[in-house]
């Protein structure tokens, strides 16, 4: 899941976390500091937003079981186009081709899937590894003039 960056990093992140809200808030907290620090447009903040806490959410609570004894392992690298979020978990891991369309009529209301569709939707590109306790995602920046 590792590529070479295209170009320098201007931020880099790298934490192991605790399966705890709180601490997963302080992530999101630090990524959404830095893209402001460096004028993303607040609809990329937003969308990024909303992933990383759906990807955080997902790896705490389907992941590791809201097992406070499990760790989460996030990194971020932050360049002037592109973010890119690395979210792995010490679950079992599940296969994401299996979760039910959430927009099918007979899955609606079924809460499993929406959460990866989100993520899939926000993002520029999302990706899970083999054994899918692992999610990278990568937000290209908007060329809106900055």
């Amino acid at each position: 899941m590792n590529e070479a960056a295209q170009e320098p990093c201007h931020w880099h992140y790298d934490r192991v976390i605790g399966s705890d809200p709180a601490l997963s808030r302080q992530v999101l907290d630090e990524m959404l500091t830095q893209l402001e620090a460096r004028h993303w447009h607040q609809r990329d903040i937003f969308a990024i937003h909303l992933a990383a806490e759906e990807a955080l959410v997902n790896a705490i609570h389907h992941g590791n079981g809201s097992d406070a004894r499990k760790n989460i392992h996030v990194v971020c690298s932050l360049d002037g186009h592109r973010i890119r979020i690395e979210i792995s978990d010490e679950g079992p891991g599940f296969n994401p081709s299996t979760l039910p369309d959430p927009t099918n009529g007979e899955h609606l209301q079924i809460p499993g899937g929406r959460g990866v569709m989100l993520m899939r939707a926000f993002m520029s590109r999302v990706e899970f590894n083999a054994l899918g306790n692992g999610v990278v995602m990568e937000k290209v920046r908007k060329n809106d003039g900055r």
